[in-house]
C-alpha cells in the first residue's frame, strides 16, 4: 500500500510586515489573505484524494495564482478552470497542485521540484507539468537580483516539454526571463505559455478585492493562455 503523499501547500515563511499591515487596514486585502489557509488545506486534501486513483497526472507548480488565491473558490483559479476544460475535451487526468502562496523561484527549486520527483517515483512519468512562478521575485527589488539565473536553473530541472508561463511585468528581469523562455521554446525543451502577448491587455474588472490577484474572470483568461500552450504540447 502506498504511503500518503505528505506535502503542505502552506509556505514555511511568515507573512511579511507590509502585507500584515495592509491586511489590517484594507478590508479587500484582508479578505483575500483569509483565503490562504483554507485554499492550501483544500488543495492538500484534493492531492491526497486524487493520488488514490489512477490515470495520467498533471502537476501544477507555482505560487498563489496556481492556488487560485483571489478566486471565489480554489477550483475557480486558472488551474481549476483549465482542468475542467481539459476534462470536457476528453483528457481525464489526476491534477496535483503543488502551488504555495508567496512562493518564489527558489521555493519551486527547494520544495516543489523535490515533491514532483517523489510523485514521479510513485506514479511513473508525469504527463503534464505546468509552471507559473516569478511574480513574487520581480516585484521586490532584493529578490529581483539574480532571479534570471535562478529561473534558468529551475528550467534545467524541469521535465522535457513542461509548460512554463512568462511574466507580464515591465521589469527588465521579466523581459530577460521572457527571452530565456522563448529560446528554450524554440529549442523544443519546453512550451511557452505566453502571458505577455496573449494575456489580458487590461486587468480592469479582472482583479480580486486586493487589486493584485486575479478574480474568476482574470483566471479564466489565464486559463485560456495556458490551454493554448497545452494544445501545443500535444497532451490533448
Amino acid at each position: 500500500m502506498a504511503t500518503p503523499f505528505d506535502y503542505s501547500n502552506l509556505s514555511d515563511r511568515p507573512r511579511g510586515p507590509g502585507l500584515s499591515a495592509l491586511s489590517a487596514l484594507v478590508p479587500g486585502v484582508r479578505a483575500v489573505q483569509e483565503q490562504v489557509g483554507p485554499y492550501a488545506a483544500a488543495w492538500a486534501e484534493h492531492n491526497r484524494a486524487v493520488l488514490e486513483g489512477a490515470g495520467p497526472v498533471w502537476v501544477a507548480l507555482g505560487d498563489s495564482m496556481t492556488q487560485g488565491i483571489g478566486a471565489s473558490a480554489p477550483g475557480r483559479g486558472w488551474v481549476g478552470q483549465l482542468s475542467m476544460r481539459l476534462r470536457e475535451r476528453g483528457w481525464e487526468h489526476r491534477l496535483v497542485n503543488l502551488g504555495v502562496n508567496g512562493a518564489r523561484v527558489d521555493d519551486v527549486c527547494d520544495r516543489q521540484l523535490p515533491a514532483l520527483d517523489a510523485l514521479s517515483a510513485r506514479t511513473g512519468p508525469v504527463a503534464l507539468v505546468t509552471v507559473v512562478i516569478g511574480s513574487n521575485d520581480v516585484v521586490v527589488p532584493r529578490h529581483r537580483r539574480g532571479v534570471v539565473t535562478r529561473f534558468a536553473s529551475m528550467l534545467d530541472r524541469l521535465p522535457h516539454g513542461a509548460v512554463v508561463a512568462n511574466l507580464p511585468n515591465p521589469h527588465r528581469e521579466a523581459r530577460a526571463i521572457d527571452d530565456l523562455l522563448r529560446e528554450r521554446d524554440e529549442a523544443g525543451s519546453l512550451v511557452l505559455a505566453d502571458m505577455r502577448r496573449e494575456g489580458p491587455r487590461s486587468w480592469r474588472g479582472r482583479l480580486s478585492s486586493d487589486l493584485f490577484h486575479p478574480n474568476d474572470r482574470g483566471y479564466a483568461e489565464m486559463a485560456t493562455v495556458l490551454e493554448r500552450a497545452v494544445e501545443r504540447s500535444r497532451i490533448v
